[in-house]
């Protein structure tokens, strides 16, 4: 889905505690930071004339950058400007064979050929973060993992200040001060080593933050700290009265409490990805014990994080939620139930975290899909724990290569003798303009992470 248009504001009364409404909120427009691209490139012109080359042997292989020469004691190629300060730096790598004193690596702040912030794979399963200066190289964190050769890796590294921090897969893998480098631009190197690059991002200080912790090993230990550990509902609530939505969107902030008022009504009930959200959510804000009516237009928008609690979707439409917010964090989901969603329940077009727990999902395309292809390219990461789904294709998809997770525990599937249900599905994430492609459902090790039998329930 497309980012949204701002939706008509309504300023609606507050009335007095007890009464079985909502806080209202106050009639400010709320800006919406986005990240501004500095730089991509994903090879589909077939050529690397954005990069200055130093040693190895460089070309597109394949729709990506590859450097072939397992020989080269130190190739490099550079983008970028010299003058990035902070940013975050992002590329899929592939080793495509690693020498016993080689490496294959992303750079940031290259203030020169040899000095720079390194976040570099190694033989012997390890990572290491490292500042080099003029050659002299200093750990500033590492982490044992798997690194093997022929497979794909999201590299990230965000340089903040003397911060530097890096990712694999959206896991962090080491963090520490330095000041090496201040400015300088990115860029990729082996030593003794052959690997291709794909999908290479930069984005400013407001950009995605790909620190955002991911998983390790396969599944959570517990839902989030605000999740449900109450059994997902099977049936669906009875409204206590109506509240009729005349006039646009109501904005909220702190919490609205609709007491299982049925608000009722905003579009026309399609697919169409101009219309308006029922409820737009300040960041941090809460919404709870409502139940949307059909049409819901574009249901609820969460500008940051949010809270979206015992909340209901008669007929979703477009999408039952939209999450907006770019500065990272953990949106919550917890109890409810929606149905009746031809494509997607949970729409995540923001980065962070969005939790789900509790729900329960009938008659839906998707529960949860990280956007594919927005304006922005961000990592995303959805858990998903304690739940029921019925009569729906697919429970959440991402796209593998911006490094999105999906974390699945107690997901109960009924009806479905086939096991036709696919738990995970993964895309490869386009530009704005292009469909995402489909390239395999499952669990791994790296961005579907469940044990199919143990944490999927077939009844």
């Amino acid at each position: 889905m497309a980012l949204p248009r701002l939706a008509r504001r309504y300023r609606w009364p507050i009335l007095a505690a007890g009464v079985a409404a909502f806080t209202a909120v106050a009639a400010v427009t709320t800006q919406v930071a986005f990240a501004a691209t500095l730089f991509s490139d994903n090879f589909s012109d077939g050529n690397t004339n954005d990069w200055s080359k130093s040693g190895g042997t460089w070309s597109v292989v394949d729709g990506a950058m590859q450097q072939s020469n397992a020989g080269s004691e130190n190739a490099r190629v550079f983008a970028g400007s010299s003058s990035w300060t902070n940013y975050t730096v992002t590329a899929r790598v592939r080793p495509d064979s690693l020498g016993s004193n080689g490496l294959v690596g992303l750079l940031a702040r290259a203030k020169s050929s040899t000095t720079f912030y390194r976040l570099a794979l190694l033989p012997g399963n390890s990572v290491q973060l490292q500042a080099v200066n003029s050659g002299a190289v200093t750990v500033l964190g590492s982490a044992s993992r798997t690194v093997s050769t022929g497979t794909w890796y999201t590299l990230g590294l965000t340089v903040s200040g003397s911060s530097i921090t890096g990712t694999v897969d959206g896991a962090t893998v080491g963090s520490g001060t330095s000041s090496v480098a201040g400015t300088g631009r990115i860029g990729v190197q082996t030593l003794f080593a052959s690997a291709s690059f794909d999908d290479v991002t930069v984005s400013d200080a407001a950009g995605p933050s790909p620190t955002t912790p991911g998983p390790t090993t396969p599944g959570p230990t517990t839902p989030g700290p605000t999740g449900s550990s109450t059994p997902p509902p099977s049936g669906w609530p009875t409204k206590t009265g109506d509240a009729p939505v005349n006039n646009g969107t109501i904005q909220v902030s702190g919490t609205l409490d609709g007491g299982m008022k049925r608000y009722c009504c905003i579009g026309d009930g399609g697919q169409g990805e101009s219309q308006d959200p029922v409820f737009e959510l300040a960041n941090g804000a809460t919404i709870k014990n409502v139940i949307l009516g059909a049409p819901a237009g574009d249901g609820i928008h969460c500008l940051g994080t949010c809270t979206i609690q015992n909340v209901w979707w008669e007929d979703v439409g477009e999408d039952a939620a939209t999450f907006l917010g770019t500065g990272g964090g953990t949106s919550y989901v917890i109890g409810g139930g929606a149905r009746a969603a031809s494509d997607k329940v949970f729409q995540h077009n923001g980065n962070g975290t969005v939790n789900i727990s509790g729900f329960y999902v009938e008659n839906a395309g998707k529960l949860y899909r990280a956007c594919g292809n927005c304006t922005n390219s961000y990592q995303r990461h959805v858990v998903i724990d304690n739940i029921r789904v019925k009569s729906t294709k697919v429970v959440a998809g991402i796209n593998t290569n911006w490094g999105d997770t999906a974390r699945f525990t107690r997901v109960t599937v009924i009806g479905d003798s086939s096991h036709s249900t696919v738990i995970c599905d993964k895309y490869k994430g386009v530009p704005k303009g292009s469909e995402p492609s489909h390239i395999g459902s499952g669990p791994d090790s790296t961005n579907c992470f469940y044990n199919p039998d143990t944490d999927i329930i077939w009844a």
